[in-house]
């Protein structure tokens, strides 16, 4: 599984990078359409937002990976190692709880006759292409934290420190 885990996060890396020079190309061209020539690009906003809709769901599921939310660990640091390593996966049972009632409503959701047959106003774009950003990155979040915590059942877990380092050599 934590095999899975990291060709899902080279997956995450290549779509957050294609979706950031996206973004920065049509922001760009739209405020130097807007300032420059007065002539306002009006798909540009709804185009940015539903790539930033993307991004930010497979950026959380990055992040969740290499744990990069902001947590009050006081209590954690507290703990002995080994009851550090009972609430981490108490934590992540819960978080996995979770994640799948929220994988399981959003395909529903996603099904809907109405938000398949929804068009975007700008572009008449199905919605269902910035609507599926929360299944796949919630998904993706999941495969995550399933592979924690079969390390964590293991006693295998690395530091976040350990883990982003062994990433970027």
């Amino acid at each position: 599984m934590t095999k899975l885990s990291n060709i899902v996060t080279k997956v995450e890396e290549v779509i957050m990078g294609v979706l950031m020079a996206i973004l920065t190309v049509i922001m760009v061209t739209a405020v130097f359409f807007r300032y420059v020539l007065s002539d306002p690009l009006p798909w540009a906003t709804e185009v940015s937002i539903y790539l930033f809709i993307w991004f930010s769901f497979i950026g959380g599921s990055w992040g969740l990976k290499y744990g990069t939310q902001a947590a009050v660990t006081f209590l954690l640091d507290a703990l002995s190692e080994n009851k550090q390593r009972i609430l981490k996966i108490v934590q992540d049972v819960i978080m996995l709880a979770f994640l799948i009632i929220i994988f399981v409503y959003s395909v529903k959701w996603l099904m809907l006759p109405s938000t398949m047959l929804q068009k975007s106003t700008s572009l008449g774009m199905p919605m269902w292409l910035p609507y599926s950003a929360v299944p796949i990155g919630i998904l993706f979040a999941t495969i995550h934290i399933v592979a924690r915590l079969i390390r964590l059942f293991k006693n295998e877990e690395k530091s976040q420190q350990e883990e982003i380092g062994d990433e970027l050599v």
